[in-house]
């Protein structure tokens, strides 16, 4: 898909370059290149107009691509959040499991 833009620029030089040699010179060859390149760059245009229509999301205008932008930053951060949280919360039971042990073992130590 990005080599159809990349491909744009050299096209349209291509087209630029063919239409600006003198036209009482331009011989059929010539004029046959032409033909050929402007074609190709059009071709190619609308090759590139039809990948960017079809985008998903392209239908949104841009203050709905904001705001779906801004939703998917508060989501992140709130994924941030929920990992940061139960980062902790199992650093706390890993802790306590421990503890656990400990009890268990001293209970089991003590004579009846």
């Amino acid at each position: 898909m990005t080599a159809v833009y990349e491909s744009l620029l050299l096209k349209l030089a291509n087209v630029l370059e063919l239409a600006t040699q003198e036209q009482g010179s331009m011989t059929p060859q010539a004029k046959q290149a032409l033909v050929r390149s402007t074609k190709e760059y059009k071709d190619s245009m609308r090759e590139a107009h039809d990948f960017a229509t079809n985008l998903p999301g392209g239908e949104l205008s841009v203050q709905e691509q904001d705001e779906v932008i801004q939703m998917l930053e508060k989501l992140k951060e709130r994924k941030k959040q929920l990992i940061e949280f139960a980062e902790k919360v199992g650093a706390i039971s890993s802790s306590s499991q421990q503890d656990v042990k400990m009890e268990v073992d001293s209970t089991a130590s003590t004579p009846a």
